[in-house]
């Protein structure tokens, strides 16, 4: 369990009622790990969330490698040769993997430490009773992951604009 102290100076957590954040403390758990660890791959089944506390994590997404060229039958079959990018970086205080929050739970993205970090893992599959008791808890997050999505897709989409205007 973590100090409830602690989540509170976060604006993630910012809404949640005292026992709401006890419940967080309860399932969260603080690691540090390496530069390059890889916490989530896209597309593989996420239960965790997790609070950047220190360092950065790069979000990549899988795309067509077009430096190669790609045979015919690769892309009939769609065994594209591929290569990762960078979408964006979380940073202290930001949280990612809300894949683990909104069903079906599988990951959009592959989260990898830029830096040595220390984060906080929630393991969402605890919290899974807790918001079976209390449907406003469940609300909460799922608006807390929505406007995280938001923020995401914003920043892509400015991204994919300026690179445009380029």
């Amino acid at each position: 369990m973590v100090s409830i102290e602690l989540l509170r100076r976060y604006p993630f957590f910012a809404g949640f009622t005292h026992s709401q954040i006890e419940d967080l403390a309860k399932v969260a758990r603080e690691i540090t790990v390496v530069p390059n660890y890889g916490f989530i791959a896209e597309g593989e089944r996420v239960t965790n969330f997790f609070l950047v506390l220190k360092g950065s994590v790069g979000i990549s997404i899988r795309i067509p490698n077009r430096e190669i060229e790609q045979s015919l039958t690769r892309q009939i079959t769609n065994n594209l040769i591929t290569k990762d990018i960078t979408v964006s970086s979380v940073g202290e205080g930001e949280i990612f993997g809300w894949s683990a929050i909104i069903p079906p739970n599988l990951s959009t993205a592959s989260a990898k430490s830029l830096t040595s970090c220390q984060v906080l893992e929630f393991d969402y599959q605890k919290l899974l009773p807790i918001i079976d008791g209390d449907c406003c808890f469940g609300h909460l997050l799922t608006v807390k992951a929505a406007q995280i999505i938001r923020d995401r897709f914003r920043d892509l989409r400015l991204e994919s604009l300026a690179e445009y205007a380029l």
